[in-house]
């Protein structure tokens, strides 16, 4: 290769040049470089690759698609809250008079104001804040939580969490006055904090926080639920509603709305039975919530289910829910113990009965052409009774057959034609004429052949007459055939007498006429001078009366 005795930086500069090199062997065009050298994508599109005509870019790329801003984004960075530079320890001119910091004037100061400001007192001097000046990118500038510091929210955990503590100590006072009010009326009696029938009060204490977990229990009963406003005719109601499906989705009950159909739940909104069974399942989009039961993982899951219950029957501690991962762990371990015992018996089986099956194997064409149906065949293969041999046949439509035709079309072929074998015919939707077609189309073939062979067989003389006699009756007279004037004037004149004949009436012409079927060449020519031309613009300068004897 031509990059052998090329020193490469890197593997994948030499991967490249091996492939440059055998598109070139191949004869296939190499990528196209950008600016900095780099092969293009050739699948990457044109209107990705090709530059703004306004960043003159000499040739494609990608170049264009980067970020053209250096030092990246700086989303993260934000303004340091509260930080001081310096602090002087007397007023400074310019400064603000309120507090006496330079950073800023008396307008935006945001200090409490004072009664004599520092450029009076010379007191209290403000120190400087930290002046920054950060350039956000289009992220950072849109983000509502940039700059946002997570320990402020201690101070609202923390007002939630004493707001809590004061209602528990107002719900304690609340109930223990309930109860030294009872004790009072005389329904108990209250000793060192027990109860003369000797139960402990701190049961109570205990009742308590579980009704409290019970309450923060139930306000997380409704997470799965999404409360919205339901519109009705009687203004509207608020209700819990279920996101169990995408709105955009067809609904189960609508993909067939025969009754007798699959059963469809309202409540669970789930169809288990298939729908449209008669359909093909390339064309069904659902086939029913059963068909997903045996799909994918659904089956290991119900393998893994079955034998937790089996091995729980058979003493073992396994709890499916308590403990999945050691439920699947065993359930591994009992696969692999499995195989390894099916694999031992086999072996055992073969080692005391042996395989024959493995020693004597059959050949593979009898095991492939095996079959239960009997057929009796003869010496020469012939079948002579048994089950008919079906011919396989394919999704087209085969032996119909049309327009009284006996053979299929595609029959019989001859010439590059197909046709039918029963009539030869070469026309699709011909009607049959059977033998009778056969025979006069063979016999129209044999007249053609012998026609091109006496032609071929005819003397020259004879040919050079039939073609001076043909030229005699085409438009334009050959330059080599010789007319008697005299000839002429008389077919000439007879021409004319037949054109006036015909003219004047062609009832009143005798019985007696002959006619003879030779036409001379002079013959010929009178007929093409007296012949009517409408579409000659000359025609009326060829004589006075119409007569041409005149110009020959």
């Amino acid at each position: 290769m031509a990059s052998a005795n090329v020193n490469f930086k890197s593997r994948d500069e030499h991967r490249k040049a091996v492939e440059l090199e055998e598109a070139r062997k191949a004869g296939l065009a190499p990528a196209e470089l950008d600016e900095d050298g780099k092969e293009i994508n050739p699948h990457i599109p044109q209107y990705m690759s090709s530059a703004p005509w306004y960043l003159n870019q000499s040739g494609p790329g990608l170049k264009h698609q980067k970020n053209w801003k250096e030092g990246g984004s700086i989303k993260k960075q934000w303004y340091d809250r509260g930080a001081t530079t310096f602090q002087a320890s007397k007023f400074r001119k310019g400064a603000c008079q309120n507090c006496g910091a330079m950073t800023h004037d008396s307008k935006l100061c945001l200090e409490r104001p004072r009664k004599l400001g520092a450029v009076h007192t010379n007191k209290n001097i403000a120190a400087d804040e930290k002046v920054e000046e950060i350039e956000l990118d289009f992220e950072g500038k849109r983000d509502r939580w940039n700059g946002y510091d997570p320990s402020t929210y201690a101070r609202v955990i923390d007002t939630y969490q004493k707001r809590d503590e004061l209602r528990q100590k107002v719900v304690r006072e609340e109930k223990l006055k309930k109860k030294f009010a009872k004790a009072a009326n005389g329904e108990g009696a209250i000793e060192n904090g027990e109860k003369k029938d000797g139960s402990d009060s701190e049961s109570e204490s205990d009742e308590e926080g579980q009704d409290e977990a019970k309450l923060d229990e139930s306000k997380q009963m409704d997470f799965g639920k999404v409360e919205k406003r339901v519109r009705t005719t009687g203004g509207g109601a608020t209700g819990s509603v279920r996101n169990l499906r995408i709105r955009e989705d067809t609904a189960k009950y609508l993909i067939n709305l025969d009754i007798e159909s699959a059963y469809y739940d309202p409540k669970t909104r789930s169809m288990r039975e298939d729908p449209n069974p008669e359909k093909a399942p390339e064309e069904k989009f659902f086939a029913g919530d059963n068909a997903w039961r045996g799909k994918g993982e659904a089956e290991q899951f119900k393998q893994l289910n079955i034998h937790a219950w089996e091995a729980l029957e058979h003493g073992q501690d396994i709890h499916m829910q308590a403990t999945p991962s050691q439920a699947e762990m065993l359930y591994k371990e009992f696969k692999v113990k499995k195989e390894k015992l099916k694999g031992a018996t086999k072996e055992a089986v073969l080692a005391k009965y042996g395989n024959a099956a493995a020693a004597d194997k059959p050949p593979d064409d009898l095991l492939l052409g095996q079959t239960e149906a009997f057929i009796e065949y003869d010496r020469t293969g012939k079948p002579l009774r048994g089950d008919k041999i079906v011919v396989p046949r394919s999704r087209y439509e085969e032996d119909v057959l049309i327009n009284n035709h006996t053979s299929v079309w595609g029959s019989w072929w001859k010439d590059g034609q197909w046709g039918y074998k029963c009539c030869r015919q070469t026309m699709r939707n011909s009607y049959c004429t059977g033998q009778a077609g056969i025979e006069a189309s063979e016999a129209t073939a044999a007249l053609m052949q012998s026609n091109v062979e006496r032609k071929e067989a005819e003397p020259e003389v004879v040919r050079e007459r039939e073609e001076k006699n043909t030229a005699a009756w085409g438009e334009d007279t050959p330059d080599d055939v010789q007319l008697d004037r005299e000839k002429l004037k008389d077919a000439l004149r007879k021409e004319q007498d037949r054109a006036r004949d015909v003219e004047r009436d062609e009832r009143k012409r005798k019985y007696n006429v002959t006619y003879s079927s030779d036409v001379t060449a002079e013959e010929m020519e009178a007929y093409r001078l007296v012949k009517s031309r409408t579409d000659d613009p000359m025609a009326a300068f060829l004589g006075k009366d119409g007569d041409v004897e005149d110009d020959i």
